[in-house]
């Protein structure tokens, strides 16, 4: 399967049809009349209009013209609703928990006809082989899928920053359009090897994304002076001006992972030029997809908070295609471009009526009239867990340190946020032991790609866990599966359990499993369909809450563990990693140092 990018998506455009569809001499193969139409390129709301489409592309746009109309194949009169262009959603990760068909199928049905998406998470765990298979299971589809390559930047060495060789390969396809989120502090601090990276992407003509949390001053204009284009990553208006003054394409998050939105929209009051503000979910859950929607609702919910409706339109839609260099194809509507657009009751109201991707009616009234393509993986994307042996308690087992030793312990501060915490830990039979009791459990990295079956045990604390374990294949940036439990041999089953679902997330209690979520596409992705992976979720959220985590989503708190973007201390099969200072951290210290837990 070929892929398709910028240029092969131009080729299959026919000017000369088009010019005689604009002209009258050629019949439309559809015509939509009576309609407002909503032009992101002046921020008008045009009255009274009709769009002309062939083979899959815009003819006209215009004040109805009787010859273009009289002729038409098929006409459909939308009788004053109005008409937006598709929406495109710039960053989301949909190599993670969802199969491809799955989530293209019901964001199309809410109106995104383009979705660029990081490949990250094939690459620690099946290698340029693996982001291959998962770019087929992007291509051919009902709407628009692109992606970005990978820069790697992992808490751990084994998985730390793409190979060269490989990123060029990448680089050179049409359906990659830029290198994808590349974490600041690992850039900054690792300039030899990652600024090579980007630099691949800027002179190649791709895009650099960027990950800028908690960056300022210098240090984000050193960042930025790498060719970083765009950061998802601002929270508060503030931050989004400072990093749009720098050329940089702000993407207000409104997914599962945060909700940024209402805050962010606020930019509007600093009276500066929104074109570089976007919209993008940068992941959703299952239960948000099902009950919510994709980037319908994102967009809707700036129009709720204060956003100029048309002006949010623009950021779903112009504004995007603008940052990938897309627009002179998408984003718009106008002649010459995709015939991807949305029919809604009014600017306010975003819910879709009608979507047409490529010319084609493929979703009415919130429901896709056909589902996405299913791609046939590759075995090795089907395989993925190999860890050399079946897991025991032993291999939790943490040997008490020496007299006067203090232990470090991941802390968790929010959900997703950990630090650094000093512990006097709970010792039996000459090794470190959990101690739910002080919210003190332990917490493993075990590699399932590498160094296969490489482990390392620490603590953890405040993640609310008193019995049981959790673990899960899906830990974020590196090729780990990642536990957390208060009872050793819950551990040991949930991580074999893994295995034997080739990737899973697992739920146990007293050698039992509570609740299951089988992950086998690349140990990442499930095959249900989207009710009963909701209903799966849920259950592993609901089972992880009966064994004390008070997490709203315990799942995604466990598989960041291992994240490289979330502050501060982390893990990975090699021990714990401190994001500040960007190096590895002994479990054990000495008595010199303060405690605080």
């Amino acid at each position: 399967m070929k892929p398709v990018g910028p240029e092969q998506l131009a080729a299959r455009r026919n000017p000369e049809k088009l010019m005689d569809v604009a002209l009258g001499r050629r019949r439309a193969d559809l015509v939509l009349s009576r309609a407002k139409v909503v032009n992101v390129f002046t921020a008008e709301l045009m009255q009274d209009q009709i769009l002309a489409i062939c083979d899959g592309w815009i003819a006209y746009c215009g004040p109805a013209v009787n010859s273009i109309t009289a002729n038409a194949k098929e006409k459909i009169n939308l009788e004053g609703k109005t008409i937006i262009p598709g929406l495109i959603d710039g960053h989301t990760h949909m190599a993670w928990i969802f199969d491809v068909p799955t989530l293209a199928t019901h964001a199309m049905a809410g109106g995104t006809t383009t979705i660029v998406t990081e490949t990250l998470e094939p690459y620690p765990v099946c290698g340029l082989d693996g982001v291959i298979d998962f770019l087929e299971a992007l291509a051919d589809q009902p709407i628009k899928l692109f992606a970005t390559a990978p820069a790697m930047v992992s808490t751990s060495p084994t998985t730390g920053g793409i190979d060269k060789r490989d990123l060029e390969l990448l680089l050179a396809r049409p359906d990659i359009l830029a290198i994808g989120e590349s974490y600041w502090q690992g850039v900054l601090q690792n300039p030899a090897l990652f600024c090579p990276l980007l630099d691949s992407a800027v002179r190649r003509g791709k895009l650099v994304e960027g990950h800028s949390a908690g960056a300022s001053g210098a240090r984000l204009q050193a960042y930025t002076a790498c060719g970083v284009t765009s950061c998802h990553e601002p929270i508060t208006a503030e931050q989004a001006a400072a990093r749009m003054r720098l050329g940089i394409h702000v993407m207000a998050r409104e997914g599962s992972i945060r909700r940024d939105i209402a805050e962010l929209v606020k930019v509007k009051d600093m009276e500066i030029d929104l074109r570089r503000f976007t919209i993008a979910t940068d992941g959703i859950s299952p239960r948000d997809l099902l009950y919510k929607g994709y980037l319908d609702y994102s967009l809707g919910q700036a129009i709720k908070a204060g956003l100029d409706p048309v002006r949010a339109i623009q950021a779903a839609t112009l504004n995007v295609a603008e940052h990938f260099k897309l627009d002179h194809l998408i984003g718009g509507i106008a002649p010459g471009r995709c015939a991807d657009l949305v029919v809604v009751p009014d600017v306010k109201q975003i819910k879709p009526l009608m979507v047409f991707s490529n010319g084609n009616l493929v979703a009415e009234n919130g429901k896709a009239l056909a589902g996405a393509r299913a791609h046939q993986y590759q075995p090795a994307s089907l395989d993925s867990i190999n860890l050399g042996r079946k897991f025991t308690s032993a291999n939790f087992r943490i040997p008490a340190p020496g007299p006067g030793s203090m232990t470090r312990a991941i802390e968790m501060v929010t959900d997703l946020v950990t630090r650094e915490k000093i512990v006097d830990a709970s010792t039996k039979n000459g090794e470190v032991i959990a101690d739910p009791e002080r919210q003190l459990i332990k917490v493993a990295a075990i590699d399932r790609s590498h160094h296969t079956g490489r482990c390392f045990t620490g603590l953890l604390s405040g993640f609310g866990l008193v019995r049981g374990a959790m673990a899960s294949s899906a830990a974020w940036d590196t090729s780990d599966i990642i536990a957390v439990g208060a009872n050793d041999n819950d551990m040991a089953l949930a991580v074999n359990r893994i295995a034997e679902l080739h990737g899973a997330t697992v739920v146990c209690l007293d050698g039992n499993v509570l609740a299951e979520l089988a992950l086998p596409v690349f140990g990442l992705c499930s095959r249900l369909p989207l009710e009963e992976l909701a209903a799966t979720t849920e259950a592993i959220n609901q089972a992880a809450a009966s064994l004390g985590v008070p997490f709203p989503d315990p799942m995604l708190s466990l598989v960041t563990l291992t994240g490289a973007a979330i502050p501060f201390l982390r893990i990975c099969e090699q021990g714990l990693v401190d994001l500040k200072e960007g190096r590895r951290k002994e479990l054990f210290i000495s008595t010199d140092h303060e405690k605080t837990g």
